[in-house]
């Protein structure tokens, strides 16, 4: 396995070695620092740190710590009585509708209403 380097001109988009300056990326830039190593079958691969997910990539829901957790919870709450404004009645099916918009909300997907 390599050293971790980044690129000199930002982000990483190229083969080879040159341009590599050791050490991460400067304020630790998404795609910025990189690491490379060679498989047994000769393959080679190149990680690179990422600090920011795009939405299309994240797939599942996690949260951090239990004050992170709570935050979710606070604003699914939030919105689930906006909801039920609209419905103009409670929702009985309010945990499913909580689940759904905060692992629609982690994943950047569009929110239930």
């Amino acid at each position: 396995m390599s050293q971790v380097s980044h690129d000199v001109g930002g982000v990483f988009h190229h083969a080879g070695t040159a341009g590599r300056v050791a050490g991460a990326a400067p304020e630790h830039a998404d795609c910025g620092a990189l690491a490379s190593f060679g498989d047994p079958d000769g393959n080679g691969w190149i990680l690179q740190e990422i600090r920011t997910r795009l939405p299309e990539r994240v797939t599942e829901a996690t949260f951090d710590s239990p004050a992170d957790l709570e935050k979710a919870l606070k604003r699914a709450a939030a919105a689930h009585g906006t909801h039920e404004e609209r419905l103009g009645e409670a929702a009985a099916q309010w945990p499913s509708w909580y689940a759904r918009y905060m692992v629609a909300e982690q994943t950047g997907q569009e929110l239930p209403s």
